[in-house]
C-alpha cells in the first residue's frame, strides 16, 4: 500500500474501532435486530468515518453501508444462541476489515483529500496508539468471551457481576502499557499477581481452574499480540 492508502485505512479503522468497541453500548449490540437501532449504528459508523477522514462523505457513506449490510447478516443469518461465540466474532471483523482494505485500495486518496492532510505526520502515531489500545482491551473482550462461552456454564468462578469482564480489560491494558513503554518483563509480575489472588478459588474446582487458566492464556496472548503489533507499526512510522 501507498503513504496514502495506508492513512485512509488507518483512519477509517479507528473511525470501525471507535464505533464498534467505544460507541456502541451492550443495550445496542441486544437490540440490533430492530430495524432503528441498526440504523443508528450506521449513522454513527458514518459519521466517525467521515470525521476521522476529514471531512469526505463518499468514503465515509460506502463503509457505513457495507459496516450495516454485514452486522445485518450477522444480526439476522446467525441463531442467537451462537452468536456470541468466537467464530461469528472474528467473522463479522474479518469482513469490517476487508471493507476497509478495499476501501483504502481503490480510493487511497480519501484522507489525503481531507482537512487533517496537512497534519498526518503528527495524527498517525497516536491514532495507531489508540487503535491498538482499543484492539487490545475492548475488542479483545468479545473474542476470549466468545471462546469461553461454551465452558462458562458449568466453569464460571462465583463473583461480582460484571467483574471478570472488568479484570480482563484491566489486564489487557496493563499488558498493552508495558509493551509500548518497553517493560514487557512486568508481564510475568502481573501473571503472578493474578495466579496468587487466584488460588484459593481455583484449587479446589478443577473446572473452574482450567477455565481461568485458558481465559487468562486467551486475554493475555491477545493483548500481547495487540500490543507488539502495534508497537511494530508505530516504528515503521
Amino acid at each position: 500500500m501507498t503513504e496514502q492508502a495506508i492513512a485512509t485505512a488507518l483512519a477509517c479503522l479507528l473511525a470501525h474501532l471507535l464505533a464498534d468497541f467505544v460507541f456502541q453500548t451492550n443495550a445496542m449490540v441486544t437490540a440490533k435486530r430492530k430495524p432503528q437501532v441498526l440504523l443508528l449504528h450506521g449513522i454513527i459508523v458514518f459519521a466517525l468515518t467521515a470525521l476521522a477522514l476529514g471531512g469526505t462523505p463518499i468514503p465515509a457513506a460506502f463503509l457505513a453501508l457495507a459496516h450495516v449490510a454485514i452486522d445485518a447478516v450477522k444480526t439476522y443469518a446467525v441463531p442467537a444462541q451462537h452468536r456470541e461465540r468466537l467464530w461469528p466474532y472474528l467473522t463479522d471483523q474479518t469482513a469490517h476489515l476487508v471493507t476497509i482494505a478495499l476501501l483504502a485500495l481503490y480510493l487511497p486518496e480519501a484522507f489525503a483529500s481531507g482537512i487533517w492532510a496537512a497534519h498526518s505526520t503528527t495524527l498517525i502515531p497516536p491514532a495507531l496508539f489508540l487503535a491498538g489500545l482499543i484492539t487490545a482491551t475492548l475488542a479483545g473482550g468479545p473474542a476470549v468471551g466468545g471462546l469461553m462461552l461454551p465452558h462458562k456454564a458449568q466453569a464460571q468462578p462465583d463473583g461480582l457481576d460484571n467483574a471478570g469482564r472488568i479484570i480482563g480489560l484491566l489486564e489487557r491494558a496493563l499488558i498493552f502499557l508495558m509493551v509500548m513503554i518497553g517493560e514487557p518483563a512486568g508481564i510475568g509480575f502481573l501473571i503472578a499477581a493474578k495466579s496468587i489472588l487466584r488460588f484459593d478459588t481455583v484449587k479446589k474446582n478443577q473446572k473452574i481452574s482450567e477455565y481461568v487458566i485458558i481465559g487468562t492464556l486467551a486475554s493475555f496472548g491477545w493483548a500481547l499480540i495487540a500490543a507488539f503489533a502495534t508497537k511494530a507499526a508505530m516504528n515503521s512510522f
